[in-house]
């Protein structure tokens, strides 16, 4: 699995700023930058009693499966995922290699207007994501094989 490059606070804040101007944009609910093994790099917006941690892991899930169905038929160009609901809707969209953007708005609200801004928002997460890489391409963090309960190999005084 290709891994994330080592992001740092200004990493962090640049995409939470990207999440942040895109929901004022598509007046969304809620945006996340998460990897593909489903764990969350970067969110903005509130929803009540949401779970964003838990969101993020069943999107990637989501988002995967739906790829290799999308796979199944000979569909080469997946990029998103949209779930429809009668309160809520869900976009998750590919932004790279590495990474999923993860959008809650109102049903009310046309999923074509939450497109049209997600473009632009998906170009500068992307682009920062690759300044990261290209700061130190020869290492990254692969989420998904980290040892939660002993985070010791990543965390040392240097």
């Amino acid at each position: 699995m290709p891994t994330l490059p080592q992001l740092l606070e200004e990493d962090i804040q640049c995409l939470q700023s990207v999440l942040s101007e895109f929901l004022v944009h598509s007046d969304a609910q809620a945006a996340l930058v998460i990897d593909k093994a489903g764990f969350l790099i970067a969110q903005e917006g509130r929803y009540d009693r949401l779970d964003f941690t838990t969101l993020a892991a069943l999107a990637a899930g989501s988002f995967l499966a739906n790829e290799q169905i999308a796979a199944l038929i000979g569909e080469d160009n997946f990029n998103s995922v949209y779930q429809q609901g009668e309160k809520t809707s869900l976009l998750i969209y590919n932004v790279n290699a590495e990474s999923l953007l993860v959008v809650s708005f109102r049903a009310s609200l046309g999923v074509g207007v939450v497109k049209y801004y997600a473009d632009p928002a998906i170009q500068r997460i992307s682009r920062q994501l690759r300044i990261a890489h290209d700061r130190d391409p020869g290492t990254g963090l692969d989420l998904s094989i980290l040892n939660l309960a002993d985070t010791s190999s990543l965390f040392r005084k240097q």
